[in-house]
Protein backbone atom coordinates (compact mmCIF):
# COMPACT_ATOMS: atom_id res chain seq x y z
CA UNK A 1 0.00 0.00 0.00
CA UNK A 2 1.38 3.23 -1.51
CA UNK A 3 1.05 6.63 1.09
CA UNK A 4 1.24 10.32 0.43
CA UNK A 5 3.42 11.49 3.29
CA UNK A 6 4.38 15.55 4.40
CA UNK A 7 8.38 16.25 5.16
CA UNK A 8 10.30 19.53 5.33
CA UNK A 9 11.07 20.10 1.69
CA UNK A 10 7.50 18.39 0.47
CA UNK A 11 5.99 15.61 -0.36
CA UNK A 12 6.39 12.33 -1.90
CA UNK A 13 4.93 8.90 -2.62
CA UNK A 14 6.56 5.45 0.08
CA UNK A 15 5.27 2.86 1.29
CA UNK A 16 2.90 2.74 4.33
CA UNK A 17 4.52 1.17 6.45
CA UNK A 18 7.54 3.25 5.91
CA UNK A 19 5.80 6.14 6.71
CA UNK A 20 4.72 4.92 10.06
CA UNK A 21 7.97 3.94 11.02
CA UNK A 22 9.36 6.95 10.15
CA UNK A 23 7.23 9.36 12.22
CA UNK A 24 5.80 10.62 8.98
CA UNK A 25 2.18 12.72 8.58
CA UNK A 26 0.53 10.22 6.37
CA UNK A 27 -2.07 12.73 3.70
CA UNK A 28 -3.14 10.11 2.16
CA UNK A 29 -2.67 6.61 0.78
CA UNK A 30 -3.93 4.19 -2.02
CA UNK A 31 -4.69 0.87 -2.04
CA UNK A 32 -3.80 -0.48 -5.64
CA UNK A 33 -6.84 -3.26 -5.20
CA UNK A 34 -9.36 -1.29 -4.91
CA UNK A 35 -8.13 2.57 -5.59
CA UNK A 36 -9.44 4.00 -2.49
CA UNK A 37 -8.36 7.62 -1.76
CA UNK A 38 -9.04 8.34 2.35
CA UNK A 39 -8.68 11.18 4.10
CA UNK A 40 -5.75 11.81 6.27
CA UNK A 41 -7.60 12.67 9.29
CA UNK A 42 -8.75 8.98 9.89
CA UNK A 43 -5.24 7.69 9.63
CA UNK A 44 -3.44 10.20 11.74
CA UNK A 45 -6.34 9.31 14.55
CA UNK A 46 -5.61 5.24 13.49
CA UNK A 47 -2.51 6.28 14.11
CA UNK A 48 -2.68 7.84 17.42
CA UNK A 49 -4.69 5.15 18.97
CA UNK A 50 -2.03 2.47 17.70
CA UNK A 51 0.57 4.49 19.32
CA UNK A 52 -1.67 4.63 23.20
CA UNK A 53 -0.34 8.20 23.50
CA UNK A 54 -0.25 9.46 27.11
CA UNK A 55 -3.58 11.63 28.02
CA UNK A 56 -5.38 10.90 24.52
CA UNK A 57 -7.54 8.05 25.70
CA UNK A 58 -9.49 8.75 28.85
CA UNK A 59 -8.39 6.19 31.90
CA UNK A 60 -10.14 5.82 34.81
CA UNK A 61 -6.88 4.43 36.55
CA UNK A 62 -3.41 4.45 35.51
CA UNK A 63 -2.20 2.02 32.89
CA UNK A 64 1.03 -0.74 33.10
CA UNK A 65 2.99 1.92 31.30
CA UNK A 66 2.75 4.76 33.44
CA UNK A 67 2.68 2.22 36.52
CA UNK A 68 5.95 1.12 35.64
CA UNK A 69 7.57 4.45 34.09
CA UNK A 70 6.85 6.33 37.73
CA UNK A 71 8.18 3.47 39.78
CA UNK A 72 11.12 4.61 41.99
CA UNK A 73 12.77 0.89 42.59
CA UNK A 74 11.30 -2.09 40.22
CA UNK A 75 12.06 -5.33 41.38
CA UNK A 76 13.11 -8.50 39.39
CA UNK A 77 9.86 -11.14 38.22
CA UNK A 78 9.84 -13.55 40.22
CA UNK A 79 10.38 -17.03 38.63
CA UNK A 80 6.99 -18.62 37.47
CA UNK A 81 5.17 -20.72 40.21
CA UNK A 82 5.67 -24.50 39.63
CA UNK A 83 2.44 -26.63 39.86
CA UNK A 84 1.30 -30.32 38.72
CA UNK A 85 -1.12 -31.16 36.15
CA UNK A 86 -3.51 -34.07 36.24
CA UNK A 87 -5.57 -34.68 33.61
CA UNK A 88 -8.25 -36.26 35.53
CA UNK A 89 -8.84 -40.33 35.33
CA UNK A 90 -10.37 -42.57 37.74
CA UNK A 91 -7.58 -43.08 39.67
CA UNK A 92 -6.62 -39.36 40.16
CA UNK A 93 -10.97 -38.62 41.04
CA UNK A 94 -11.06 -41.38 43.62
CA UNK A 95 -7.99 -39.87 45.35
CA UNK A 96 -8.85 -36.61 45.67
CA UNK A 97 -12.17 -37.03 46.42
CA UNK A 98 -11.38 -38.97 49.27
CA UNK A 99 -9.25 -36.83 50.36
CA UNK A 100 -12.18 -33.92 50.01
CA UNK A 101 -14.19 -36.46 52.33
CA UNK A 102 -12.00 -37.08 55.05
CA UNK A 103 -10.15 -33.13 54.61
CA UNK A 104 -10.71 -30.97 58.16
CA UNK A 105 -11.87 -34.22 60.88
CA UNK A 106 -9.89 -32.80 63.96
CA UNK A 107 -12.83 -33.03 66.54
CA UNK A 108 -11.91 -36.85 67.17
CA UNK A 109 -8.91 -36.29 68.06
CA UNK A 110 -9.27 -33.61 70.97
CA UNK A 111 -7.79 -34.27 73.82
CA UNK A 112 -10.07 -34.73 77.37
CA UNK A 113 -13.14 -35.52 75.31
CA UNK A 114 -14.18 -39.02 76.98
CA UNK A 115 -16.30 -37.23 79.94
CA UNK A 116 -18.48 -39.90 81.18
CA UNK A 117 -19.12 -39.00 84.62
CA UNK A 118 -20.04 -35.63 86.76
CA UNK A 119 -16.88 -34.54 88.61
CA UNK A 120 -17.49 -31.58 91.14
CA UNK A 121 -16.08 -28.59 90.15
CA UNK A 122 -15.33 -24.79 91.55
CA UNK A 123 -18.39 -23.24 92.31
CA UNK A 124 -21.16 -26.12 93.12
CA UNK A 125 -23.10 -26.55 95.45
CA UNK A 126 -22.79 -29.84 97.63
CA UNK A 127 -24.70 -31.90 100.15
CA UNK A 128 -23.52 -34.41 102.39
CA UNK A 129 -24.97 -37.11 104.02
CA UNK A 130 -23.30 -39.27 107.06
CA UNK A 131 -24.66 -42.82 108.25
CA UNK A 132 -23.81 -44.51 111.41
CA UNK A 133 -24.40 -47.81 111.99
CA UNK A 134 -25.63 -47.36 115.18
CA UNK A 135 -26.51 -45.21 117.95
CA UNK A 136 -23.61 -44.19 120.29
CA UNK A 137 -21.43 -43.02 117.86
CA UNK A 138 -20.15 -39.41 116.56
CA UNK A 139 -23.23 -38.11 115.02
CA UNK A 140 -26.14 -40.20 116.26
CA UNK A 141 -27.15 -39.65 120.16
CA UNK A 142 -27.14 -43.01 123.01
CA UNK A 143 -31.45 -42.00 123.00
CA UNK A 144 -33.00 -43.52 120.81
CA UNK A 145 -36.08 -41.28 120.84
CA UNK A 146 -34.01 -38.01 120.91
CA UNK A 147 -34.31 -38.20 117.01
CA UNK A 148 -35.34 -40.36 114.00
CA UNK A 149 -32.83 -42.53 111.88
CA UNK A 150 -28.70 -43.02 111.97
CA UNK A 151 -27.57 -40.37 110.04
CA UNK A 152 -27.03 -36.59 109.66
CA UNK A 153 -27.25 -34.33 106.93
CA UNK A 154 -23.95 -31.22 106.41
CA UNK A 155 -25.40 -28.12 105.50
CA UNK A 156 -24.97 -27.17 102.09
CA UNK A 157 -22.14 -26.18 100.92
CA UNK A 158 -20.35 -24.40 97.78
CA UNK A 159 -17.13 -25.30 96.24
CA UNK A 160 -14.56 -23.01 97.21
CA UNK A 161 -12.06 -21.42 94.58
CA UNK A 162 -9.61 -23.42 96.20
CA UNK A 163 -11.97 -26.42 95.01
CA UNK A 164 -12.28 -28.03 99.38
CA UNK A 165 -15.03 -28.15 101.34
CA UNK A 166 -15.23 -28.86 105.04
CA UNK A 167 -16.79 -31.85 106.60
CA UNK A 168 -16.98 -31.80 111.10
CA UNK A 169 -14.43 -33.75 112.41
CA UNK A 170 -13.26 -34.81 108.68
CA UNK A 171 -11.38 -31.13 107.86
CA UNK A 172 -11.35 -29.60 104.64
CA UNK A 173 -11.32 -32.29 101.81
CA UNK A 174 -10.57 -31.22 98.15
CA UNK A 175 -12.81 -32.11 96.03
CA UNK A 176 -12.63 -30.29 92.58
CA UNK A 177 -12.10 -32.54 89.91
CA UNK A 178 -13.21 -35.65 91.77
CA UNK A 179 -16.92 -37.70 91.50
CA UNK A 180 -18.76 -37.79 94.12
CA UNK A 181 -18.09 -41.63 94.71
CA UNK A 182 -14.74 -40.69 95.39
CA UNK A 183 -15.00 -38.06 97.94
CA UNK A 184 -17.22 -40.05 100.01
CA UNK A 185 -14.67 -42.72 100.22
CA UNK A 186 -12.26 -40.05 101.16
CA UNK A 187 -15.00 -38.37 104.43
CA UNK A 188 -15.51 -42.66 106.11
CA UNK A 189 -11.51 -43.17 105.95
CA UNK A 190 -11.38 -39.98 107.87
CA UNK A 191 -14.40 -40.34 110.16
CA UNK A 192 -13.99 -44.33 110.32
CA UNK A 193 -11.93 -44.15 113.60
CA UNK A 194 -14.27 -41.93 115.24
CA UNK A 195 -17.64 -42.83 114.02
CA UNK A 196 -19.47 -46.19 114.30
CA UNK A 197 -18.78 -47.55 111.03
CA UNK A 198 -19.53 -44.74 108.86
CA UNK A 199 -20.86 -44.23 105.47
CA UNK A 200 -21.12 -40.74 103.35
CA UNK A 201 -23.47 -40.05 100.54
CA UNK A 202 -21.99 -37.13 98.46
CA UNK A 203 -24.33 -35.40 95.73
CA UNK A 204 -24.22 -32.40 93.61
CA UNK A 205 -26.68 -30.19 94.59
CA UNK A 206 -26.93 -27.74 91.46
CA UNK A 207 -23.66 -27.83 88.91
CA UNK A 208 -22.44 -24.20 88.65
CA UNK A 209 -18.89 -25.03 87.48
CA UNK A 210 -19.05 -28.53 85.16
CA UNK A 211 -20.63 -26.30 82.30
CA UNK A 212 -20.42 -25.58 78.75
CA UNK A 213 -21.54 -22.91 76.50
CA UNK A 214 -22.96 -23.01 73.06
CA UNK A 215 -22.91 -19.62 71.56
CA UNK A 216 -22.93 -17.66 68.27
CA UNK A 217 -25.33 -18.62 65.18
CA UNK A 218 -28.01 -20.85 67.02
CA UNK A 219 -31.31 -20.02 67.91
CA UNK A 220 -31.29 -20.09 71.27
CA UNK A 221 -27.42 -19.61 73.27
CA UNK A 222 -27.34 -20.74 76.21
CA UNK A 223 -24.96 -22.18 79.50
CA UNK A 224 -26.04 -25.50 80.89
CA UNK A 225 -24.34 -28.27 82.96
CA UNK A 226 -22.85 -31.50 81.45
CA UNK A 227 -25.24 -34.33 81.87
CA UNK A 228 -23.78 -37.41 84.41
CA UNK A 229 -23.76 -39.63 81.68
CA UNK A 230 -21.98 -36.85 79.56
CA UNK A 231 -23.33 -35.37 76.14
CA UNK A 232 -22.34 -34.86 72.88
CA UNK A 233 -21.45 -31.91 70.71
CA UNK A 234 -24.72 -32.81 68.74
CA UNK A 235 -26.64 -32.85 71.61
CA UNK A 236 -25.47 -29.75 72.66
CA UNK A 237 -26.18 -27.60 69.74
CA UNK A 238 -29.71 -29.40 70.17
CA UNK A 239 -30.29 -28.24 73.48
CA UNK A 240 -29.47 -24.30 71.95
CA UNK A 241 -31.84 -24.70 69.27
CA UNK A 242 -30.16 -25.77 66.47
CA UNK A 243 -28.11 -23.79 63.88
CA UNK A 244 -29.61 -20.85 62.04
CA UNK A 245 -27.86 -22.04 59.23
CA UNK A 246 -27.17 -25.19 56.49
CA UNK A 247 -24.49 -27.61 57.94
CA UNK A 248 -22.50 -26.40 54.95
CA UNK A 249 -22.39 -22.93 55.71
CA UNK A 250 -22.03 -23.23 59.20
CA UNK A 251 -18.68 -23.97 60.96
CA UNK A 252 -18.36 -25.12 64.89
CA UNK A 253 -15.14 -24.15 66.74
CA UNK A 254 -14.27 -25.71 70.12
CA UNK A 255 -12.69 -23.57 72.73
CA UNK A 256 -11.40 -26.33 75.21
CA UNK A 257 -8.01 -26.25 77.57
CA UNK A 258 -7.31 -22.72 76.63
CA UNK A 259 -6.94 -23.68 72.28
CA UNK A 260 -9.13 -23.24 70.12
CA UNK A 261 -10.52 -26.76 66.89
CA UNK A 262 -12.34 -25.91 64.11
CA UNK A 263 -14.31 -27.95 61.58
CA UNK A 264 -17.37 -27.68 59.58
CA UNK A 265 -20.93 -28.51 61.00
CA UNK A 266 -21.39 -30.80 57.63
CA UNK A 267 -18.21 -33.20 58.48
CA UNK A 268 -19.73 -33.53 62.22
CA UNK A 269 -23.08 -34.63 60.51
CA UNK A 270 -21.00 -37.11 58.00
CA UNK A 271 -18.45 -38.69 60.20
CA UNK A 272 -20.22 -39.93 63.53
CA UNK A 273 -16.88 -40.13 65.08
CA UNK A 274 -16.47 -36.24 65.23
CA UNK A 275 -19.83 -35.82 67.59
CA UNK A 276 -17.61 -36.19 70.28
CA UNK A 277 -18.52 -36.38 74.06
CA UNK A 278 -18.15 -32.23 75.13
CA UNK A 279 -16.15 -31.92 78.95
CA UNK A 280 -16.69 -29.77 81.03
CA UNK A 281 -15.98 -25.79 80.53
CA UNK A 282 -16.02 -26.19 76.86
CA UNK A 283 -17.12 -23.25 74.36
CA UNK A 284 -19.02 -24.40 71.77
CA UNK A 285 -19.43 -21.28 68.83
CA UNK A 286 -20.81 -21.74 65.28
CA UNK A 287 -20.08 -19.17 62.63
CA UNK A 288 -21.93 -18.84 59.27
CA UNK A 289 -18.88 -19.05 56.98
CA UNK A 290 -20.62 -19.73 53.14
CA UNK A 291 -18.16 -22.04 51.28
CA UNK A 292 -17.35 -20.26 48.09
CA UNK A 293 -15.87 -21.46 44.76
CA UNK A 294 -14.50 -18.50 41.80
CA UNK A 295 -15.61 -19.53 37.76
CA UNK A 296 -13.29 -17.96 35.22
CA UNK A 297 -12.60 -17.66 31.53
CA UNK A 298 -15.18 -18.70 28.49
CA UNK A 299 -18.52 -18.78 30.62
CA UNK A 300 -20.87 -16.19 30.21
CA UNK A 301 -20.46 -12.86 30.92
CA UNK A 302 -21.10 -11.66 34.94
CA UNK A 303 -24.94 -10.88 35.40
CA UNK A 304 -26.48 -12.66 32.23
CA UNK A 305 -27.14 -15.48 33.99
CA UNK A 306 -30.06 -14.96 36.64
CA UNK A 307 -28.79 -11.88 37.70
CA UNK A 308 -25.29 -12.86 39.06
CA UNK A 309 -23.17 -9.90 39.05
CA UNK A 310 -19.79 -11.45 39.64
CA UNK A 311 -17.88 -14.78 39.24
CA UNK A 312 -17.53 -15.71 42.68
CA UNK A 313 -20.21 -17.89 43.86
CA UNK A 314 -21.71 -20.31 47.01
CA UNK A 315 -22.22 -23.77 47.46
CA UNK A 316 -25.32 -24.99 47.71
CA UNK A 317 -24.87 -27.89 49.21
CA UNK A 318 -22.66 -30.48 51.05
CA UNK A 319 -20.85 -32.07 48.63
CA UNK A 320 -21.15 -30.02 45.17
CA UNK A 321 -19.76 -31.38 41.67
CA UNK A 322 -17.61 -29.34 38.91
CA UNK A 323 -20.61 -30.04 36.99
CA UNK A 324 -22.85 -28.13 39.38
CA UNK A 325 -20.50 -25.29 39.49
CA UNK A 326 -20.20 -24.86 36.12
CA UNK A 327 -23.76 -25.09 35.37
CA UNK A 328 -24.16 -22.71 38.00
CA UNK A 329 -21.67 -20.04 36.47
CA UNK A 330 -23.96 -20.61 33.27
CA UNK A 331 -21.98 -23.33 31.39
CA UNK A 332 -19.80 -23.35 28.68
CA UNK A 333 -19.70 -20.41 25.68
CA UNK A 334 -20.79 -22.31 22.95
CA UNK A 335 -18.38 -19.30 21.07
CA UNK A 336 -15.37 -18.98 23.13
CA UNK A 337 -14.96 -22.02 25.18
CA UNK A 338 -12.14 -25.45 24.71
CA UNK A 339 -14.36 -28.14 26.25
CA UNK A 340 -11.27 -30.17 25.88
CA UNK A 341 -9.57 -27.79 28.64
CA UNK A 342 -11.61 -27.18 31.94
CA UNK A 343 -9.29 -26.52 34.77
CA UNK A 344 -9.82 -26.58 38.51
CA UNK A 345 -6.86 -24.93 40.40
CA UNK A 346 -6.34 -26.17 44.07
CA UNK A 347 -3.55 -26.52 46.54
CA UNK A 348 -2.97 -30.10 47.52
CA UNK A 349 -0.93 -32.30 50.09
CA UNK A 350 2.20 -34.02 48.89
CA UNK A 351 0.82 -37.30 50.58
CA UNK A 352 -2.38 -37.37 48.00
CA UNK A 353 -0.11 -36.42 45.15
CA UNK A 354 2.21 -39.72 46.44
CA UNK A 355 -0.79 -41.64 46.54
CA UNK A 356 -1.71 -40.62 42.83
CA UNK A 357 2.17 -41.88 41.94
CA UNK A 358 3.53 -38.48 41.62
CA UNK A 359 7.25 -37.68 42.91
CA UNK A 360 6.97 -34.45 44.87
CA UNK A 361 9.68 -34.23 46.76
CA UNK A 362 11.25 -31.39 44.90
CA UNK A 363 8.32 -29.29 45.88
CA UNK A 364 9.55 -26.99 49.05
CA UNK A 365 6.06 -26.72 50.79
CA UNK A 366 3.77 -29.42 52.15
CA UNK A 367 0.88 -27.84 49.78
CA UNK A 368 1.45 -28.23 46.03
CA UNK A 369 -0.24 -26.44 43.50
CA UNK A 370 -2.08 -28.28 41.54
CA UNK A 371 -4.55 -28.07 38.67
CA UNK A 372 -6.96 -31.26 37.05
CA UNK A 373 -7.85 -30.83 33.39
CA UNK A 374 -11.00 -32.19 32.04
CA UNK A 375 -11.74 -32.87 28.62
CA UNK A 376 -15.72 -32.28 28.42
CA UNK A 377 -15.56 -32.82 24.63
CA UNK A 378 -16.71 -36.49 25.64
CA UNK A 379 -18.92 -38.35 27.55
CA UNK A 380 -16.70 -39.70 29.99
CA UNK A 381 -15.69 -36.17 31.18
CA UNK A 382 -19.57 -34.89 31.58
CA UNK A 383 -19.51 -37.91 34.12
CA UNK A 384 -15.91 -36.93 35.81
CA UNK A 385 -17.37 -33.64 36.36
CA UNK A 386 -20.32 -35.04 37.97
CA UNK A 387 -18.31 -36.64 40.43
CA UNK A 388 -15.05 -34.33 41.30
CA UNK A 389 -16.36 -33.00 44.65
CA UNK A 390 -15.60 -29.42 45.16
CA UNK A 391 -13.44 -27.48 48.00
CA UNK A 392 -13.53 -23.88 49.46
CA UNK A 393 -12.03 -21.78 47.14
CA UNK A 394 -11.72 -23.63 43.95
CA UNK A 395 -11.15 -21.90 41.04
CA UNK A 396 -12.37 -23.21 38.00
CA UNK A 397 -10.81 -22.21 34.66
CA UNK A 398 -12.90 -22.66 31.25
CA UNK A 399 -10.27 -22.53 28.45
CA UNK A 400 -10.86 -20.78 24.93
CA UNK A 401 -10.40 -22.06 21.99
CA UNK A 402 -7.60 -21.52 19.71
CA UNK A 403 -9.47 -19.62 17.06
CA UNK A 404 -10.90 -17.11 20.05
CA UNK A 405 -7.58 -14.86 19.50
CA UNK A 406 -7.71 -14.79 16.25
CA UNK A 407 -11.35 -13.65 15.91
CA UNK A 408 -10.64 -11.11 18.79
CA UNK A 409 -7.52 -9.77 16.41
CA UNK A 410 -9.73 -9.60 13.49
CA UNK A 411 -12.73 -8.16 14.81
CA UNK A 412 -11.08 -4.51 15.12
CA UNK A 413 -9.09 -4.95 12.17
CA UNK A 414 -12.41 -5.73 10.00
CA UNK A 415 -14.21 -3.15 12.07
CA UNK A 416 -11.64 -0.51 10.89
CA UNK A 417 -11.28 -1.46 7.26
CA UNK A 418 -14.95 -1.37 6.85
CA UNK A 419 -15.46 2.33 8.52
CA UNK A 420 -12.01 3.22 6.27
CA UNK A 421 -14.01 2.22 3.09
CA UNK A 422 -17.20 3.66 4.24
CA UNK A 423 -15.29 7.43 4.62
CA UNK A 424 -13.42 6.69 1.46
CA UNK A 425 -16.65 6.19 -0.34
CA UNK A 426 -18.47 9.09 1.28
CA UNK A 427 -15.33 11.42 0.16
CA UNK A 428 -15.45 10.12 -3.73
CA UNK A 429 -18.74 10.78 -3.57
CA UNK A 430 -18.57 14.34 -2.49
CA UNK A 431 -15.91 15.26 -4.69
Amino acid sequence: MIATVRWDDGTKSIKLDEAYREGAVVIERRAKSKGLICSSALFVALALALGGCAGFIPLDSPDAVSTRSNAAIVTEPSAPLPYVLMPINPVVLQATNSFTDSAGLVFSRLPGGNYRDVTIGVGDIVTVTVYEAQAGGLFIPREAGVRPGNFVDIPRQQVDQSGNINIPYAGSIKVSGLTPRAVSNIIRERLKDRAIDPQAVVSVAEQRGNQVSVLGEVNTPLRFPVDPGGIRLMGAIARAGGPKYPSYESTITIKRSGRTYNESMSSVVHHPGEDILLAPGDVVFLTRVPRVFMVFGSTPSPGSIGGTNNRRFTFENDNMTLAEGLAKAGGLDGIRADSKSIFVYRFEPKPLLERIGLQVSQFPTELVPAVYKFDMSKPDGWFHADSFRMRDHDVISVAEAPSTEFIKLMAPLNAATVNAANIGATIANTR
